[in-house]
């Protein structure tokens, strides 16, 4: 009588040495680590599109603007940067206007520069001035309900305008006034006489 335990060494023909059915760690590693990689690369990109929406161009309208075509006004435009504190350079609509700029925010706030326009009216010799980095700016404020400022740069051979929205901070008229002042020589500013005071009858 033959007492001997079954011989239970694994063939070539048995289910243990099949090699499909046989699944090494690095292999069960990959494939737990591709669905979750597939899934972080979509929340990454979901999150870098928010960031980085797509922004309409801006559409400018034409406002007079006699010395837009002028070389310092070519000058700037192509010195300005790329950005103005969080605000992107935009691309503009055709047709686009001489001398003119324009950068974007995420939630579409707009900076619009403008080169080469006429001295604003409300420069006279009495007028406050800011000055920004070497340059000095003249503040227009906005008419009522509309939520921006518009400064002009009153010390170039020509006037510059940058309207900028309430509450941004000091930044956008900084880095505009750096693009200013590395393009365009300062000159002596020129403002307009004060009004003639007309006497009253009696004085």
């Amino acid at each position: 009588m033959n007492n001997s335990e079954p011989d239970t060494t694994p063939t070539a023909d048995s289910p243990a040495s099949d090699p499909d059915t046989r699944r090494s760690p690095a292999l069960i590693a990959v494939a737990v680590a591709l669905p979750v990689a597939l899934v972080v690369g979509i929340v990454v990109a979901a999150v870098l599109a928010n960031r980085n929406p797509t922004l309409d161009p801006v559409a400018l309208g034409t406002v007079p603007a006699p010395a837009a075509t002028s070389a310092e006004c070519t000058a700037l435009i192509d010195a300005v940067p790329d950005r103005l504190g969080d605000f992107e350079r935009a691309e503009l609509v055709d047709p686009a206007p001489d001398g003119a700029a324009a950068w974007q925010s995420v939630d579409a706030q707009e900076i619009v520069l403008r080169c080469g326009l006429d001295r604003p009216a409300e420069f006279d010799a009495a007028s406050a001035l800011q000055v920004v980095n070497g340059v000095q700016w003249f503040e227009v404020p906005g008419d009522e309900g509309f939520d921006a400022s518009t400064w002009f740069a009153v010390d170039r051979g020509v006037y510059v305008a940058l309207t900028v929205p309430h509450g941004l901070g000091p930044t956008p008229l900084q880095d505009a006034s750096d693009a200013l002042a590395g393009a365009l020589e300062a000159k002596p500013i020129d403002p307009a006489p004060l009004p003639a005071v007309t006497p009253t009858p009696g004085s």
